[in-house]
């Protein structure tokens, strides 16, 4: 009975990841479509982006104070109200034509990601034997990477439908035909977002009804002989080895699937041949989370995929920097490979034996989301500085980008290096003064 209870939970889950991977890519739909109805430089626009990291990082401690007082069930349901009410905001914003009050909405509807988040991720972990717990969170990313294929493709096509036109339009255009030209451009989002409100709202109120076994960590904590019990959450050095890891492993993954298109375009490609490449990279991790599903834990321990996540990223990464043309790009998507496993295995190996302090070590891996937000903007300024100096140096500017753009990937190097010290080590270490 307990199993039957576990997969329905398992199924009711996956179905959050699936919300949450859908409403976080439909960024890359948004960002054009706020550039275009609001009038912004492409620095603003990229701002969408930003409200939502914002929120993890702001909310991911309130998010666990919060769930501590109501638990996980409660939490998920109060993360989809939470995400439905800053859907709603989308209606006025659009109305009024106003981009901070877009950015509101973005910003609320990453406050109710964060909690849902805060709250999905360690009860899936503890849903069963915490060395299944990669098993169970790849089931999720198949979900979730699933959903933002999904989301993409169907917001890109209705928010994105007629832009190029609209753009020809609003390059002659009087200030009045402008104003009506982007009025009903803005418009478009009415339904969509409606649409979404109403499903959050009722799956808010679902979750609270649905078979989700209460399911609590384990508050005791194994104490060596001679030990006492620890205090705080800064008595946890493998904790925050793990939230290390994770931070580092976000930013790789967003620069392997975020620089790909821009990276093809410096090597020569057409931007549309460049569009897909993204989706080699979110194939690569589909594909590698369906054979974790399979291999974890009866043929491979979560420490064992993580190890040999982090040296094929560390392998690619070399690969990368010493190939060129389509095979490199290849290698980039490749890294779809090394990331899938990554974020499954880090979570349990991290929150194991952590206790009480679960839910505020499940907040802090939340925050570590904040590497995405940090990362790859550090890849961008490495290449720009490449490309200054290749410059100077007489080569052309075409050649100097492509250069600089392919020799700047060293950074992920380090990053997996990390992943690497974290799951030979680093989640061994219970105590600083080892």
């Amino acid at each position: 009975m307990q199993q039957k209870n576990n997969t329905t939970a398992i199924i009711i889950i996956a179905s959050l990841f699936f919300i949450f991977g859908f409403v976080t890519w439909i960024n890359g739909a948004l960002i054009p479509f706020m550039k275009t109805i609001n009038e912004l430089t492409d620095a603003q626009s990229y701002l969408v982006a930003s409200a939502s990291y914002i929120s993890f990082v702001v909310m991911a401690l309130p998010a666990s104070y919060i769930l501590n007082k109501i638990g996980y069930k409660k939490g998920m349901s109060f993360g989809l109200i939470i995400m439905g009410i800053g859907a709603l905001v989308f209606i006025p914003a659009a109305e009024a034509r106003t981009y901070w009050f877009f950015l509101v909405g973005i910003f609320i509807q990453g406050v109710g990601m964060t909690i849902l988040q805060t709250a999905a991720n360690p009860y899936i972990t503890i849903l069963g034997p915490i060395e299944s717990g990669a098993k169970r969170i790849a089931i999720m990313g198949i979900a979730n990477k699933t959903a933002g294929a999904l989301g993409s493709l169907i917001f890109g096509a209705i928010l994105l439908s007629g832009i190029d036109e609209t753009k020809e339009k609003l390059a002659s255009a009087t200030l009045e035909e402008k104003n009506v030209l982007l009025d009903t451009m803005a418009d478009t989002v009415f339904m969509p977002y409606i649409i979404m409100a109403i499903v959050l709202f009722i799956l808010g109120i679902l979750i609270r009804k649905a078979p989700l076994p209460n399911v609590e960590a384990d508050e005791s904590e194994e104490i060596e002989v001679g030990k006492t019990a620890k205090t705080s959450i800064f008595q946890f050095p493998n904790l925050w080895l793990g939230v290390l890891a994770l931070f580092v492993y976000v930013g790789a993954e967003v620069i392997a699937g975020d620089t790909i298109i821009a990276y093809g375009i410096s090597l020569g490609f057409t931007g549309e041949e460049a569009k897909y490449f993204t989706t080699y990279t979110l194939l690569a991790m589909v594909a590698t989370y369906a054979l974790g599903v399979f291999l974890i834990p009866k043929y491979v321990k979560q420490k064992t995929a993580l190890i040999a996540s982090a040296i094929l990223g560390i392998v690619f990464s070399f690969c990368i920097l010493n190939t060129t043309g389509f095979i490199s790009v290849l290698f980039v998507a490749g890294l779809g490979i090394a990331n899938a496993l990554v974020w499954p295995a880090i979570w349990p190996l991290t929150l194991d034996g952590l206790g009480k302090f679960t839910k505020t070590g499940s907040a802090l891996l939340i925050m570590a989301i904040s590497g995405g937000a940090i990362i790859p903007p550090l890849y961008g300024r490495i290449v720009d500085a490449n490309k200054k100096e290749l410059i100077t140096n007489g080569l052309q500017e075409a050649e100097a980008m492509a250069s600089a753009s392919t020799n700047s990937y060293w950074i992920l190097i380090p990053c997996y290096a990390i992943v690497l010290f974290f799951a030979i080590w680093g989640h061994k270490i219970k105590n600083w003064s080892k």
